[in-house]
């Protein structure tokens, strides 16, 4: 029996004090970024408004155990994927082209919200509670088994995908990665993960061939776009494209580099471009803050990601594990992806920099997944003293 048994539910503060030294800093670059002039709206006090709606999506899904939390999974799963469709489906007026795609719906007096942003987060719960049931129904494992998991993971993940993909590329990469990172946590055997990453590096490579040598046949087929072969020649090559696709990442580099060390100081910028205060905030943070500024900001997203990582090895709850490292692979795709993209690493997805760059769907999505995280740490019993006899 146990005896002295002592339950506590906590709030996570060592994950409140990381987030609020990422909203610092995404407050001091927001404040740098706009000082160029492009708009005249404050997206600072824009950016401040969202965190305090993200507060509130924290302190709503905290509140959800593991059980609330399983049997809502499919029922905002659903809904994401009913939004998504509803959003090819609408006009225009409702859902407007940007930047030559159809990804945001314009809400009256509140502006553009963009669904695929929180699919993210309704994909990572269905993808833990299909790994979790099936490893609950499957205690003995077998290659039959395992491709069956495989199958459905496939299945959930493709769905959205599907939907998302044609107009937003950068999205369905998250998507993917967030599938991968579940698929290495699921237990599925390497007898069948090892010849998907084969298939995966070998269709990569046949994609960069027809992007490079026949973009004709990906358009016809599969609906990618001009502009989207575009970000792919100016990364290869984005001084050849300077005056189109190659400007932003060229004056990113620029930023960057002029940054030095220690930066220029904050609203000494020199360095003019484009829309940074939403995928170029790295950029912003480079140029006033130096290698420095830039360092302490990557650390923080580390020790995100390593408090994350150190939650889901806490807790017995397997759904919860599955939860973290879904949220942990859509975080660090995100980070690498966008810094990559800044620096001409990687090529230019428009994907945001989470908890840093200006936009309201991508806060809320990824306050969304923190507050499952949050939720974990809420309802984690601890028990003091605790004997068995």
């Amino acid at each position: 029996m146990t005896s002295n048994k002592n339950t506590t539910s906590k709030l996570d503060y060592s994950l409140v004090l990381i987030l609020m030294l990422l909203f610092l800093a995404s407050c001091a670059a927001i404040y740098s970024a706009q000082q160029s002039g492009q708009y005249d709206r404050n997206f600072l006090v824009m950016q401040i408004a969202w965190y305090v709606v993200g507060c509130v999506i924290v302190a709503v899904v905290m509140h959800f155990d593991s059980d609330q939390l399983r049997k809502l999974t499919w029922y905002v799963y659903g809904a994401g994927i009913v939004v998504l469709i509803l959003l090819i489906l609408a006009p225009e007026s409702i859902a407007p082209r940007i930047n030559g795609s159809k990804n945001w719906f314009q809400l009256p007096g509140i502006g553009t919200i963009q669904p695929s942003e929180f699919m993210k987060i309704f994909l990572i719960l269905a993808l833990a509670r299909v790994i979790d049931d099936h490893q609950q129904k499957n205690v003995m494992k077998t290659l039959q088994t395992d491709f069956w998991l495989l199958t459905k993971m496939g299945l959930v993940t493709m769905l959205p995908l599907v939907l998302i993909v044609k107009e937003d590329l950068g999205t369905g990469l998250v998507f993917l990665a967030i599938l991968a990172g579940m698929i290495f946590i699921s237990g599925i055997t390497w007898k069948i993960i090892g010849p998907g990453i084969l298939a995966g590096v070998l269709m990569v490579g046949t994609v960069f061939y027809f992007v490079l040598w026949n973009p004709d046949i990906l358009e016809k087929y599969l609906g990618v776009k001009q502009y989207q072969f575009g970000r792919i020649y100016s990364w290869l090559d984005p001084y050849n494209y300077q005056s189109s696709a190659g400007y932003q990442l060229i004056k990113s580099m620029l930023a960057i580099g002029s940054g030095q060390t220690s930066g220029k100081g904050i609203g000494n910028r020199d360095v003019y471009l484009p829309e940074s205060q939403t995928d170029f905030i790295f950029s912003v943070v480079g140029e006033e803050y130096g290698f420095i500024g830039a360092s302490v900001l990557i650390s923080l997203f580390f020790l995100l990601i390593y408090h994350i990582t150190k939650v889901g090895m806490e807790t017995k709850n397997h759904f919860y594990t599955y939860i973290c490292v879904g949220v942990i692979s859509m975080i660090t795709f995100h980070v690498f992806q966008n810094i990559g993209m800044t620096i001409g690493v990687l090529p230019i997805t428009g994907i945001p920099l989470p908890f840093i760059s200006y936009g309201g769907s991508s806060l809320m999505g990824n306050f969304m997944a923190i507050g499952l995280i949050f939720s974990i740490r809420y309802h984690y019993k601890k028990y003091m003293f605790s004997t068995t006899s």
